[in-house]
């Protein structure tokens, strides 16, 4: 008889991933603002993304998180571009952040500012994608983990 309240329980493994794909000339702040606001979205939309409520010992409630971990990769702007066409033509859910977004300081202006540029003609600095496994590692294809 095997007795499995010693044993340690197997990892979880996700068939879906989190990543965000940040442009590498991106400075420091830039680099954590960026990738703050690109997970913020998956989450209002997608809310399979996200865990249960947090509760400390004490009884002290904290929100929920993500259920997985967020891979975070960076490639040069042409890599970035190039994820982004894959992940329109793979119809996975994604985030944006352009480069004209650091220089708005509101939700609408930020919207506008999108609004107002061509698909192909945006400055990407930063996207976030979810979806299978695979396809996420297809469009991510050529970036590296950031360190």
């Amino acid at each position: 008889m095997n007795d499995t309240s010693t044993s340690t329980p197997e990892p979880v493994r996700f068939d879906t991933k989190i990543a965000v794909l940040l442009r590498e000339d991106l400075e420091t702040w830039q680099r954590l603002n960026v990738t703050a606001f690109l997970v913020s979205g998956l989450g209002t939309q997608l809310p399979e993304v996200v865990g249960e409520p947090y509760e400390d010992a004490d009884g002290v409630p904290y929100l929920p998180m993500f259920r997985q971990p967020v891979l975070v990769f960076e490639g040069t702007k042409e890599t970035l571009t190039a994820a982004h066409t894959r992940a329109l033509s793979r119809s996975l859910p994604r985030a944006l952040f352009t480069s004209d977004l650091f220089t708005t300081g509101n939700d609408r202006d930020n919207r506008a500012a999108v609004r107002a540029v061509p698909t192909g003609e945006l400055g990407l600095v930063g996207l976030a994608v979810y979806g299978p496994r695979n396809a996420v590692d297809k469009v991510i294809k050529g970036a590296r983990m950031h360190p």
